[in-house]
């Protein structure tokens, strides 16, 4: 599990650790991690020119002290003081390696580092640092700790901030390193350890043995119905694909049966003849992609069997409060913020923000899809999905993650866990059918059991 923990937790895990270590000790090894990560970034430090755009705070120390290493490493370092004062050790330590203080004047720099705000920071930047950053604009760019100019618990953006290529942070993920539009300016986020004792965190992203561990897989006796029985009540006449594109997401092999409800069965029987047609028991439901006009209608009678369901596309609209079941509600942004009464602007500016009230609102786990998809529980506990890639942004594909989610739940995760490792699983079988490149939601859905077989494996 990758853990992102709030600026207070990891003050107080600092405190902790300082009092434990010499003075100066846990800026030396952040700073040690720094320079590390830098050279490898370089490739070689040797000959190489470092600009350190610096700040008044413990981050610009942190940013110096990293300058000196780099400059005994060989690497020509200039430090770019952007306030009035500066750490008192890291300046001299710098100056004692052979650094250089100055505003530079025109010249190339192979890498700068961002030194200007610390995770104390808040806002956008300072008219002089974001000068600063106009001056070295297409430089490679290595963020110390957080991207200055982001907000480190929420990852909102509220004007001018540092886009970085490599984020090097120190004893913890951030919040801001895994939530958008925050974590899209980190680039690659690596960590140096502190050695910080931290409490659990609020914020967290599930890694490949975390999914794995929690797949269901039958027991020696199971049987189609032990399995689980999802239903699908998807499609119509004017949408009979999105019909075909969930149901292709709940038949991925997880449960023993998929029952299809709808005015699609033609089309569904014919890309999936194993699948039962017609009402029927069911562990779970998935219901709203494709259903048009029939949406109320359909969520009702979802509803009316009392059993764990999702809850997308044109159903979302008709959820009018708390849905009584476990429940998964599938938003995009805009989606989201039509339930909510707001703008979508707002939605994608504070994504954590609106996540969590909509689950508490609705006192169900929403998954509000985007580049990283949050997964949100009433009792504000946040997962992050990292996989998957731009190409998935494609039309259906929607529908064949409201099937998978359909499917976990029905073979018995709670809905928490359903919509986080559906999510992954999802974003990871883009990535399998795509190889990088165009993709079309039919073929997320045939790459699902090859992620799947890969994991139990």
């Amino acid at each position: 599990m990758r853990y992102a923990h709030t600026v207070a937790q990891v003050r107080a895990a600092e405190a902790t650790r300082l009092a434990e270590l010499p003075d100066g000790a846990l800026m030396q090894i952040a700073a040690a991690g720094l320079a590390t990560a830098v050279a490898e970034f370089l490739g070689d430090a040797r000959g190489r020119e470092v600009l350190l755009l610096v700040g008044s705070g413990d981050n610009g120390g942190d940013t110096l002290f990293a300058g000196a290493d780099l400059a005994g490493r060989g690497a020509r370092v200039t430090g770019w003081l952007l306030a009035e004062r500066a750490h008192r050790a890291g300046l001299a330590a710098f100056e004692a390696a052979g650094g250089v203080l100055a505003s530079p004047g025109p010249g190339r720099f192979d890498v700068v580092l961002d030194g200007i705000a610390g995770i104390g920071g808040s806002g956008p930047l300072r008219p002089q640092a974001e000068a600063a950053l106009e001056f070295v604009r297409g430089v490679p760019m290595v963020a110390v700790d957080t991207p200055s100019g982001v907000e480190v618990d929420t990852g909102a953006v509220t004007g001018p901030h540092v886009r970085a290529d490599l984020t090097v942070t120190f004893g913890t993920h951030k919040v801001c390193h895994l939530l958008d539009p925050g974590s899209a300016a980190c680039g690659v986020v690596h960590p140096v350890d502190l050695g910080l004792e931290l409490p659990p965190a609020d914020v967290e992203s599930l890694q490949t043995a975390d999914v794995a561990a929690l797949i269901p897989r039958p027991g020696p006796f199971a049987h189609k119905y032990t399995r689980g029985v999802i239903g699908v009540r998807a499609g119509s006449a004017a949408y009979p694909g999105a019909a075909v594109l969930a149901v292709s997401g709940a038949n991925c092999g997880l449960t023993g049966m998929v029952r299809y409800f709808g005015d699609a069965a033609e089309a569904v029987l014919a890309a999936h003849p194993e699948v039962v047609h017609g009402p029927g028991r069911v562990q779970a439901w998935v219901v709203g992609s494709g259903t048009d006009d029939t949406a109320a209608e359909t969520l009702q009678e979802a509803l009316a069997d009392r059993v764990p369901l999702v809850v997308d596309a044109d159903a979302l609209a008709q959820l009018k409060g708390p849905p009584a079941v476990p429940a998964v509600l599938t938003p995009h942004a805009g989606e989201l913020a039509g339930m909510l009464g707001i703008d979508r602007d707002q939605v994608e500016a504070e994504q954590l923000r609106w996540v969590r009230e909509a689950a508490r609102r609705w006192d169900c786990v929403v998954l509000l899809k985007g580049r990283h998809t949050l997964i949100a529980s009433p009792q504000g506990r946040v997962r992050v999905t990292t996989t998957g890639n731009p190409w998935l942004a494609t039309a259906g594909a929607g529908d064949v993650l409201a099937g998978l989610i359909g499917a976990l739940l029905a073979a018995g995760l709670e809905p928490f866990d359903a919509a986080s490792v559906g999510s992954w699983v999802h974003g990871a079988a883009a990535q399998v059918a795509g190889r990088g490149g165009p993709i079309r939601a039919g073929e997320v859905a045939t790459a699902l059991p090859v992620v799947l077989r890969d994991l139990v494996g």
